[in-house]
């Protein structure tokens, strides 16, 4: 029986550092295909949406409830929002697309 160290090349096991390259690169474009059209809005009634307090319209935050909250800030300048136009995916809501100007407690401005 042959061992992977005196395998033919084109056995699998033969370069098992250039399969899990290509295996990581497969699946870094796999996680990279969504867009934002091809995402769900979130909701504003979303369970993780409410937890951080998300409001499409910025404008619309509680300040009593979030007194850190500016008009300045907004998903669009904010540095887990992935999207360039009016809305765009939000690494903290995967698989929803969240609007531009909107807003949660968990902005953070980008650099």
């Amino acid at each position: 029986m042959k061992t992977p160290g005196n395998a033919p090349p084109d056995f699998p096991s033969a370069n098992p550092r250039r399969r899990f390259l290509a295996t990581v690169a497969a699946l870094g474009a796999a996680f990279a295909l969504p867009a934002a059209a091809d995402t769900a809005p979130l909701s504003e009634t979303d369970p993780t949406a409410q937890a951080l307090g998300y409001k499409a319209d910025g404008s619309q935050v509680d300040a009593a409830k979030f007194p850190k909250h500016s008009a300045q800030q907004q998903c669009a300048n904010c540095n887990f929002y992935q999207g360039t136009a009016a809305t765009g995916p939000c690494q903290l809501f995967p698989g929803k697309s969240v609007s531009a100007k909107g807003w949660c407690s968990a902005y953070a401005a980008k650099a």
